[in-house]
This record gives structure tokens, sequence and C-alpha cells, in this order.
């Protein structure tokens, strides 16, 4: 039962070349920066991953974006990461833009067992239609499009079926754990988080505090360890470096 793995070296050693992963965070909040330094220096390479964005200021995934590492993005924001704009326009990257809320009830229904379900969102779009650039082909040509998806109605109003994700493994930061796997989040690091957990068939967890079972209320986790198979504890400095993306300041 116990799930801590000494290093994130370790916990992240038989990731391969090629591997989908669902990795959390929201913006720079909560998302697994050790284990994705762990990854890079491996030299892990053609991942496909499923997060909301694809790092910031150089940080989180932006690591392994800049590095040529990632081959395939599913997510919703690209914000202001001017490389993830360049290689997708330059056709290095395949992208699979999806409404975020349809980003997070595909990852929670993948970790929930359910291969699909049907949603409003996007119905009467390129979402449902097709034809969303996935890849350019570096000339301003579209090389790979999105398919049509099935349209059902139901009581009168037009829903789009979309698949559940389910991923090799999973990446999380968790503000608390036990060495079960139970997983407490904080705040805005608690959006993705849980459901990227859920969404991995190995998921692992950097935890900036390490407790001991027992220690979690039970009606206070988030994420069951049923969900966690492994756990990496942070170093206090690990654990402090958290970054601020825009700081604003009231005069």
């Amino acid at each position: 039962m116990d799930k801590v793995v000494a290093t994130a070296g370790r916990a992240v050693a038989d990731v391969p070349d090629g591997a989908s992963l669902a990795v959390g965070g929201f913006g720079l909040s909560g998302v697994p920066n050790v284990l994705i330094q762990a990854l890079y220096e491996r030299g892990v390479g053609g991942l496909s991953v499923v997060s909301n964005n694809c790092g910031a200021m150089e940080s989180g995934l932006a690591v392994l974006l800049a590095a040529g590492r990632i081959a395939r993005v599913t997510g919703s924001y690209i914000g202001a990461n001017k490389e993830f704009a360049r290689q997708y326009l330059a056709g290095e990257l395949e992208v699979e833009l999806i409404p975020q809320g349809t980003l997070a009830e595909r990852l929670r229904a993948g970790g929930a067992g359910i291969p699909a379900f049907y949603t409003p969102a996007g119905v009467g779009t390129q979402v449902a239609e097709g034809g969303l650039p996935w890849r350019y082909d570096g000339s301003g040509g579209v090389a790979l499009a999105s398919p049509p998806k099935e349209v059902r109605e139901f009581d009168g109003v037009e829903y789009v079926l979309e698949r559940g994700i389910r991923t090799d493994f999973a990446l999380v930061r968790a503000a608390r754990g036990d060495r079960h796997g139970n997983l407490v989040f904080n705040k805005s690091a608690r959006n993705f988080n849980p459901l990227a957990a859920m969404a991995g068939r190995v998921t692992i967890a950097e935890v900036e505090e390490l407790v001991e079972p027992g220690a979690i209320d039970p009606d206070a986790v988030h994420v069951p360890g049923v969900f966690v198979q492994r756990v990496v504890a942070l170093t206090p400095e690990q654990a402090a470096d958290k970054r601020i993306e825009r700081r604003t300041v009231s005069g």
C-alpha cells in the first residue's frame, strides 16, 4: 500500500517515447513541474499530452514543448504561449482544441469508465461538423482536419457525442497526499488535477506535503488512492516554487 517513490526520476522511469499523458494544472496553478522536469531530463519524446494548457513562462509543459518532445496536444487554451502557436502553425505540432468544459468531462468520463457522452457544447460549429485544423502543412494549408462527430437529438435539443479520454500515464500535483495515494488539492489547482488523475492508467502524484495514512480526513479527500499508483514527496524548496503568470498590484 505504500506508494511513495524516492525520486521523481524513478517515478517516471518507465514512461516511454510516444506515451500519452494527462497532465494537471490550471495556468500555473497545480502544475507537476518536478515530474515534468524529470521527463525532460530522461529525454522522452513523441508525447501526446492532454492538458488544459501547454505551459507558460518557460515552465511546466513549456519545457517539453520547447525541446520538441511533444507531438500532439489535446487542450483548451493556447494563451500567450508563442512557441506553442509557432509549432502549431508551422505544422510541427498536432493540436486538438476542445471546449474547456468538454475537456474536463472527457477526462472525468474516461476515469469513471464511461466511453462517451452527449453534450450541447459545440453543436452547430466545427467542433461537431468537423474541419478544425489539427495540423497545418507549414504553408498555411490544413494537413489534417478534425472529423465530424455524431449529433443526436434528445427532447428537441441537439447534442454532440464526445469520447471519454484515457491516457497511459497521468502527472498531477497535490497540496497534501498520504502514502496510500489519497490526495488533496488547493483552490484552482483542483480544477483539472483530479480529472487528470482519474484518466491515467498509471497516475503519478507529486505532493507538497506527505502525511501518514489517516492524517487526511476521508471526507476531505479529493482523489482517492485507488486512482494513484505512485507518490513523490517534494522538498520544501520544490513545494515553495510557485510562479505567478501576471502579477497585478493596486495603488
